[in-house]
C-alpha cells in the first residue's frame, strides 16, 4: 500500500512537472507568433487612410495556457515586442476578440485575442476592429460615459458588465419593427423616412434605453463601419452579422454602421471627430 501511494505521488509530481514544462514562456510565444504579430503593421498600413482611428497600432495580448502574454508595438521597427506575462484569472475562452483595459498592466488598453486569429485575413481585420475601440478609449470614451445616467447608475451598483447586460427591451415588437424599417430606409438612402423613423424610435424608448442604444450605435457601430470599409479595401466579404431578427445587442452594430455611413455621406468630415459623431448620434448636438 505504501509503495502504491508513493507511486501515485510520483506520478502526480511528474504530471505537474510536465504541465509546467509544457506551459509556454513569453519568449517561446514571441518566437511562435512574432511574424504574425508583425503582419498587423502591414494590414494597418493598407487602411490607415480610411479614418484617424486606424492611424496607429495598439498592444496585443495573446491568451494561451492560462496566461496573458502582452506584446507592445514598436512603430519605428514595425514590430511587436514581448513585454510581460500574467495569469489568466478570467478563464478567457478560445476565440476571444476584445479590447479591454488591463488592470494588471496599469489599466492600459489592449486587443485581447487567441492565437488562431492569425489563421486568415479576417482575423487581422478583427484586430483592427478592436483597435478602433482602443482609439475610442484613448480619445474620449471615459469622458463621454461619465455624462451618461445609465453609466453613473451602473457604477454605483458596481455593475461593470452593464454594456453587455443592460436590460434593453429587444423583445418589444414595435421597437424591433421600427428599428428594422429604419435600417432599411438608411440602406436605400431614404433620408426623410429614415429621419421620421428615428424620431419614432426615440418616442418608443425610455431615456435610459435611448441612451444605451445610441451609445452602442456609436461605440460598436463605428468599429463595424470601419471593419467593413477595411473589408471592402481588401476585397473581403462584409460582416452583416446581427441584421436578421430576432434583434439583439449586435443589431446596434449594424444600425450604427448604417447611421454612420449615412452621416459620412451627408456630413463629410463628421465621422473623423468621433466625439462630435457621438453627439450627433445621441441627439446631444
Amino acid at each position: 500500500m505504501k509503495k502504491l501511494r508513493l507511486l501515485f505521488l510520483l506520478l502526480a509530481a511528474a504530471g505537474a512537472w510536465a504541465a509546467q514544462e509544457a506551459r509556454p514562456s513569453l519568449e517561446s510565444m514571441a518566437k511562435r507568433y512574432g511574424d504574425s504579430l508583425n503582419k498587423i503593421f502591414e494590414y494597418q498600413a493598407k487602411v490607415s487612410d480610411l479614418h484617424p482611428a486606424l492611424g496607429s497600432v495598439y498592444p496585443v495580448v495573446l491568451v494561451e495556457a492560462g496566461q496573458f502574454f502582452i506584446f507592445e508595438p514598436d512603430p519605428a521597427a514595425k514590430a511587436y515586442r514581448p513585454v510581460n506575462a500574467f495569469p489568466d484569472t478570467f478563464n478567457i475562452p478560445r476565440g476571444i476578440r476584445a479590447a479591454m483595459p488591463l488592470s494588471f498592466w496599469n489599466n492600459r488598453m489592449a486587443c485581447v485575442v487567441t492565437g488562431e486569429v492569425f489563421d486568415a485575413p479576417k482575423g487581422f481585420v478583427m484586430i483592427l476592429h478592436e483597435f478602433v475601440h482602443c482609439y475610442e478609449w484613448d480619445t474620449c470614451e471615459q469622458r463621454l460615459k461619465e455624462k451618461m445616467a445609465i453609466f453613473r447608475e451602473a457604477m454605483k451598483k458596481k455593475d461593470y458588465m452593464w454594456e453587455l447586460e443592460y436590460p434593453f427591451p429587444y423583445d418589444k415588437a414595435q421597437w424591433a419593427r421600427v428599428y428594422a424599417d429604419w435600417m432599411s430606409a438608411l440602406e436605400r438612402n431614404e433620408d426623410r423616412p429614415a429621419q421620421e423613423l428615428r424620431e419614432q424610435l426615440e418616442k418608443l424608448l425610455s431615456p435610459g434605453d435611448w441612451e444605451y442604444m445610441t451609445w452602442q450605435e456609436w461605440k460598436e457601430g463605428l468599429a463595424r463601419c470601419l471593419e467593413n470599409r477595411i473589408n471592402r479595401r481588401l476585397g473581403l466579404p462584409e460582416n452583416q452579422f446581427g441584421r436578421r431578427p430576432p434583434l439583439d445587442r449586435v443589431a446596434f452594430y449594424c444600425g450604427g454602421q448604417r447611421l454612420i455611413d449615412h452621416l459620412w455621406r451627408t456630413n463629410p468630415g463628421l465621422a473623423d471627430n468621433i466625439e462630435s459623431l457621438y453627439a450627433r448620434i445621441s441627439g446631444n448636438k
